[in-house]
């Protein structure tokens, strides 16, 4: 297995980067132009079966990895990951978040630590936070989902953030060690409000590679985001 990269302090500020949203033809590219803003590259994975799309898999991990020295944040968007992470793992990703909804969560949860994997868990816009707070002690990093998954480009959905706000109470109270992450529809205008309700790291896609300077643009979606608390 490749070396594991180390995600870095809990609970630092960081920005993600998706590469959902860069040029599939030269990701080399892409990725390498916003690395001085990034902190975590955000892997977003498809299987055309839990979200209606299909993306990439493991040798895409891999073809990037000489790319990019930073933690690869690999979401899966699938209804078998426990199939496929130790491939993830084998193939450069340092930590794989896997979704609340396809349950098996706390096997899931076993098997990526056993591969030295770092650990998240999703939860989509209309899943409760209970179905997600009995394994808080238990993984790294917890993603609540601002779109529901599948497509780049969506809206921000506002409503999210009093799930954002529950969970950052929760791990505040219990003093747990876990990154508080959004996704979907994060840009200069929405990266403050996920901020003020407790998020810790932001994926953005859109907001970064579809802008034509996107190191600029990450540079600004960071200011933005981080002003009121850096």
């Amino acid at each position: 297995m490749v070396t594991v990269i180390d995600a870095g302090p809990v609970g630092e500020f960081r920005i993600a980067p998706s590469i959902l949203s860069a040029n599939f033809g030269d990701l080399g590219r892409d990725v390498a132009r916003v690395d001085a803003e990034t902190d975590w590259l955000h892997v977003d994975v498809m299987d055309g079966h839990f979200v209606p799309n299909v993306s990439l898999g493991p040798p895409v991990v891999a073809s990037l990895r000489p790319y990019s020295p930073r933690f690869f944040d690999c979401h899966l968007m699938m209804s078998e990951p426990g199939r496929y992470l130790e491939a993830f793992r084998r193939a450069g990703a340092d930590g794989c978040t896997v979704h609340v909804e396809v349950g098996a969560t706390a096997s899931l949860i076993e098997q990526a630590h056993s591969l030295g994997l770092r650990i998240g868990l999703a939860a989509n816009p209309d899943t409760p936070f209970h179905a997600v707070a009995p394994f808080l002690g238990d993984i790294d990093l917890l993603l609540l989902m601002t779109v529901f998954p599948g497509f780049g480009g969506q809206s921000f959905m506002g409503e999210v953030m009093e799930k954002v706000e529950e969970a950052r109470r929760e791990v505040d109270r219990n003093a747990l060690s876990l990154d508080i992450e959004v996704d979907g529809g994060i840009d200069v205008t929405t990266a403050p409000i996920a901020v003020r309700a407790g998020a810790n790291v932001l994926v953005a896609g859109s907001a970064i590679f579809a802008h034509e300077d996107p190191l600029r643009a990450a540079a600004t979606l960071r200011a933005a985001a981080f002003a009121e608390v850096q």
